[in-house]
């Protein structure tokens, strides 16, 4: 019989970025439209975890590292791809997620990059987030992560 395939993960980080006043900012995609989720990215090879956030967050929002500051970090969530899926031979995510405070006015914030991700972010209190926003398969890191930084139980 042969023997199984362990699942392999692309590493991966994500940023849940916060204002003062506690709202937190989630970004729509380009496609499928009406799918809001935090900004997020691989880890590219011989990249640490807080490389992969620095460069992930100056691409999909234009922020550079000191327009905000860390403050906490929580992980490893996994998901895997829908339908067997693979991505760059992965087949799923181990995230990585990051509690981030912006320091900077938010007119740094622009989603119109090079690459853009998303059409356009909103500041929303963490209860007010929909699973729903999601596809399927994100929905249980996302119940997770809710839970693990704002004690919301989804």
């Amino acid at each position: 019989m042969p023997k199984k395939q362990p699942i392999k993960y692309r590493p991966n980080v994500a940023a849940i970025l916060q204002r003062d006043d506690g709202r937190i900012l989630v970004a729509e995609r380009m496609s499928p439209t009406d799918t809001w989720q935090f900004p997020q990215g691989g880890v590219d090879s011989g990249e640490s975890h807080v490389e992969a956030l620095v460069r992930e967050v100056q691409e999909e929002l234009s922020l550079r590292e000191e327009h905000y500051e860390v403050v906490a970090s929580r992980g490893p969530y996994r998901y895997l791809f829908e339908s067997g899926r693979r991505k760059k031979g992965f087949r799923g995510q181990e995230q990585h997620y990051f509690l981030v405070r912006l320091t900077a006015p938010e007119s740094h914030i622009n989603v119109a990059t090079e690459h853009q991700e998303f059409r356009s972010y909103r500041w929303i209190d963490p209860e007010e987030f929909r699973l729903e926003w999601l596809p399927g398969f994100k929905r249980e890191v996302y119940r997770e992560v809710l839970r693990d930084f704002f004690n919301l139980l989804k």
